[in-house]
């Protein structure tokens, strides 16, 4: 399997630390509103790579931490009139909501800065006593110059990033691009006690101390969007090695932006949308099926053609799934026979295929390909009508969901259970066919669509399925 690492600039042969295990740490929210569609797609793409990983029998250890301490969540908290702890109660539940609806999992351990501070603190202090960090007036803050690999990540000089970048101004630093590793108490605002007097954690800290609290001092893969790059994933191999003296990191992995109607995702454009906003209109699995459509490096534009061509895709996978219960179901098992070998070689060229994309730094669109490739190659035998084995059927339906796992598609069952007026529609339905009543069959075809419920006839007798 080969990753790209974004300090090396080149696809890499992945090699983990241990033998079968994989430490992953991956940023995750600033809990002070529901997470957008830019958050959705790191948070779907290592949900990914995680399931992959486990796929090809690794042992993951995967954490994603939860920012439930810094100035947004102080304003927002502000203005409701609430503490900065409900607001983050609140809005990590939200997360948990979107984020099992869109098939990502939970982590291994879910960290918060909250939680943590006493790692965060004796991290701190590691730092102050080699020499990396300074205190002024209670604010702490790290030295980028007194660390000479500074700006390897994103491969700039640090007097490249300076003049390129948005640094906060204070004339107390020894230099600008110096960053805060902790923060002085200001009036209405959480504070927690340090030997530098009451404060809290900076953004970048809390990511290192809590990666090297679960996962050691290195670690296999550390991933977030594009955007982290600089300066938080800059910073916190700053402060993560000049405290350890060994690699934070072996892979740095980053996903692409988003973009809206070929505008980048912006709340200054007025296209900012939550995954909320957009689950009122489309199913979160088409969502997740959109952003695994193309590799997760590039660029990905939203709109709603291209949700509406994702779900076509989606109902695709889900048709031949759903047509082969409805097979299984009716074919007599006591003759099931043995799977079809020259049919089970031809599945297996395509399931080689789906891991050789995936192989492939992770290309799910290419792996998305072959499963529709297996898909027609799965009609075409489900319905030739010609020594079709249960036995085949089976398997066909289960290396599907198997392979549609890894992408976290294609989970749900066809929901069998109607309610008693639906079931009695399409009773009469076929007591109007049998009676050649076309008409009132029509009709009740009809009023089954407008409630969400399509029929299909075939040999076999009829099929329906939710739209």
């Amino acid at each position: 399997m080969k990753l790209y690492n974004t300090m090396t600039r080149k696809k890499e042969e992945f090699k983990s630390l241990e033998p079968n295990k994989v430490k992953i740490y991956s940023c995750g929210p600033t809990v002070y509103n529901y997470f957008h569609l830019g958050n959705a797609r790191p948070f779907i793409v290592f949900d990914t790579l995680r399931r992959y990983l486990t796929f090809k029998g690794y042992d993951v250890m995967f954490v994603q931490n939860f920012t439930d301490i810094d100035d947004k969540m102080i304003k927002r908290a502000n203005e409701e009139g609430i503490t900065v702890k409900e607001l983050a109660d609140r809005f990590i539940s939200e997360y948990f909501v979107d984020a099992k609806g869109l098939g990502i999992a939970e982590a291994t351990v879910h960290p918060k800065a909250t939680e943590n501070i006493d790692a965060i603190i004796e991290l701190i202090k590691k730092l102050e006593e080699k020499g990396f960090a300074y205190n002024i007036d209670g604010d702490v803050y790290f030295n980028t110059k007194s660390f000479k690999e500074y700006g390897k990540l994103s491969q700039h000089s640090l007097d490249d990033l300076e003049a390129g970048a948005r640094i906060s101004v204070d004339e107390r630093k020894r230099d600008p691009m110096d960053f805060a590793l902790w923060k002085a108490q200001k009036p209405n605002e959480p504070a927690w006690e340090s030997p530098w007097g009451m404060g809290r954690p900076g953004w970048h800290i809390e990511c290192s101390a809590m990666s090297m609290r679960y996962l050691g001092e290195t670690i296999d893969i550390h991933s977030g969007g594009l955007d982290l790059t600089f300066p938080h994933h800059e910073n916190e191999i700053a402060q993560s090695e000049a405290a350890t003296g060994k690699p934070f990191a072996l892979y740095w992995l980053h996903n692409g932006f988003i973009n809206v109607n070929d505008r980048k995702m912006s709340k200054s454009e007025n296209n900012f949308f939550t995954v909320r906003d957009i689950v009122k209109k489309y199913d979160y699995e088409v969502i997740r099926f959109f952003m695994l459509s193309a590799h997760y490096r590039s660029p990905i534009n939203f709109s709603d053609d291209l949700l509406e061509q994702a779900k076509a895709g989606l109902d695709r996978l889900y048709t031949c799934l759903d047509n082969l219960n409805y097979l299984i179901e009716n074919k007599d098992a006591s003759n099931s026979g043995e799977v079809n070998e020259e049919y089970k070689s031809r599945l297996s060229a395509f399931k080689d295929k789906f891991v050789e994309a995936m192989d492939d730094d992770l290309n799910t669109a290419d792996a998305l390909a072959a499963l529709f490739d297996m898909v027609r190659e799965i009609n075409s035998y489900a319905n030739s009508g010609k020594d079709v084995s249960y036995g085949s059927l089976v398997y066909s339906k289960d290396l599907l969901k198997k392979l549609g796992g890894v992408l976290g598609l294609l989970q749900k069952e066809n929901n069998k259970v109607l309610d008693s007026e639906i079931e009695e529609l399409i009773s009469g339905r076929q007591q109007a066919r049998k009676d050649k009543n076309w008409k009132l069959a029509d009709e009740i075809r009809d009023k089954l669509k407008e409630m969400g419920i399509a029929l299909e006839d075939t040999p076999q007798g009829v099929k329906w399925k939710r739209i």
